[in-house]
């Protein structure tokens, strides 16, 4: 199926900013659609002169003319003359033929796009006759508004090349407009629109005052207020911004209307974000609180890290001091995990920079005098949650201190490789030495026993029980020891 980039890319005439041009008027022509109550069609043509649907735009204030995607169709050949005809026009041009659109009576107006003296295609848009019987006040001014911005297009003045918007928030049609004149009066203003200002604490009227002079009655002393403010609420310039009052936020976004002659008035929608601004804090709160207390976690886990340290400098026992060593050495572990998750406000990690810290460390704790031991590591793990990269963590430390312990054993320098595969759930690491051998390392399939054999029984029940994985031994061709881990990780996120 053709898409609206595939359909440029087959214009070798359009320059890069020409496909610009039209990516801008796609992603800002909703607002058309939905103030004039019509289904938008945007045309161009192809090579052998046909007009081609790039993209459509349904309105979300009116029942759409087209239910089913028409993106890529040609239109029909008795549609050429007068598709012809518009393409030549410098303004907007009215078909005088009614066409039918399933079983609604259509009328098609056409705008040529015109950028920098060249006509790029076509706005088409198709109007339900049926909507234009009995219309209000609302749907009166809403029509005018849409067909003003509609017939700047062939003049180049829409979409607004120099407005720069956040795109977080935009207010939209159905959530309240107000229309200006040109000296920023409210002419007309939608009931969401007033409903929205009420809840900023409005009492007064609105249609007959400068939106400003509201706007300012609002806020109060030493009140923050947004750059782009006193631009928005006189219309001058396509901009947008959020107006705090009353424990109430108001997103607005101004429109600037422009004849041949210059600025005539502004259109500025209004959406009121309260509840979006106040969850959004609730959620910014909840993750301070989370990074927090991983934080927390892991300064307690160091402390008792540095609780073990001490006592194993303090006993006389060797076989007493190891064994604290190596659970100084696997509570530090846990720590440099909970230490990843304290600075991400989800519950993952990146655990590329984990692991590498990790391992590091592990070899420069377990490396003797004048022994110079490297870690390579292929391929990524990605981000990973919490609920993984803990167990992991341990397996991979318990694996690179087995390597130090009896593959490097004597010897002044070596190499550990970690190659990692990941594709979703599934993991795949292999870990590799040029140590003194499989015989050296292994025993029973597993690591050999360091002390209490602890670390054979962490590799073998996080591997086998938690991950529902394997681990294989096997000699290094090259000499030393190859261990392959095949998991499947339980809260999987997809890797960067």
């Amino acid at each position: 199926m053709a898409d609206f980039t595939h359909i440029l890319a087959t214009r070798p005439d359009f320059e890069d900013e020409d496909r610009e041009w039209l990516h801008q008027l796609v992603a800002d022509w909703q607002v058309i659609a939905d103030l004039s109550f019509a289904d938008l069609l945007l045309l161009v043509q192809d090579g052998d002169g046909r007009y081609v649907v790039a993209e459509q735009c349904r309105p979300s204030t009116v029942m759409t003319l087209r239910t089913e995607d028409v993106v890529g169709n040609i239109m029909p050949d008795d549609m050429t003359g007068e598709l012809d005809v518009a393409m030549r026009s410098s303004v907007v041009f009215r078909s005088t033929v009614l066409r039918t659109v399933g079983k609604s009576t259509v009328c098609n107006v056409y705008a040529p796009v015109r950028h920098n003296g060249k006509t790029l295609g076509l706005v088409v848009r198709e109007t339900n006759m049926a909507t234009r019987e009995s219309n209000g006040r609302y749907e009166s001014e809403s029509i005018i508004a849409g067909k003003h911005l509609y017939e700047m297009i062939p003049r180049g003045q829409f979409p607004f090349s120099d407005a720069v918007m956040s795109q977080r928030h935009n207010a939209r049609v159905a959530d309240g407009f107000i229309i200006l004149s040109v000296d920023g009066i409210v002419r007309y203003a939608a009931p969401n629109a007033i409903s929205c200002f009420r809840r900023l604490g409005l009492l007064t009227t609105m249609p007959g005052h400068y939106l400003s002079e509201l706007g300012a009655q609002l806020l109060h002393e030493n009140d923050p207020v947004p750059e782009s403010l006193p631009l928005l609420l006189s219309g001058k310039a396509a901009v947008d911004a959020e107006l705090n009052a009353n424990r109430s936020t108001v997103s607005m976004r101004s429109l600037p209307l422009y004849d041949e002659n210059g600025r005539t008035g502004g259109i500025v929608l209004c959406r009121d974000v309260t509840e979006l601004r106040r969850r959004e804090q609730e959620l910014q709160t909840k993750d301070a609180t989370i990074s927090e207390i991983h934080h927390r976690v892991k300064n307690n886990l160091q402390s008792v890290s540095a609780l073990l340290r001490l006592q194993a400098r303090k006993t006389k026992s060797d076989e007493v001091k190891k064994e604290l060593q190596e659970a100084q050495r696997r509570v530090q572990t846990i720590a440099m995990v909970h230490e990843g998750l304290s600075q991400t406000a989800d519950e993952v990690v990146d655990f590329d920079k984990v692991i590498s810290n990790l391992l590091n460390m592990s070899v420069g704790l377990a490396t003797m005098r004048d022994q110079h031991i490297s870690v390579n590591f292929m391929g990524k793990f990605g981000m990973m949650p919490a609920q993984d990269a803990t167990p992991l963590s341990l397996v991979l430390t318990e694996l690179i201190t087995n390597s130090m312990e009896h593959g490097f054993a004597g010897r002044k320098e070596g190499t550990i490789t970690v190659s990692v595969g990941r594709s979703g759930s599934n993991l795949n690491v292999v870990v590799e030495d040029d140590g003194a051998g499989l015989e050296s390392e292994e025993h029973d399939g597993m690591a050999r026993s360091s002390g209490s054999g602890l670390g054979t029984q962490i590799i073998n029940t996080f591997v086998t029980n938690d991950f529902g994985g394997t681990v294989h031994w096997e000699p290094r061709r090259e000499g030393g020891t190859r261990v392959v881990l095949d998991m499947k990780l339980r809260a999987a996120k997809p890797h960067a």
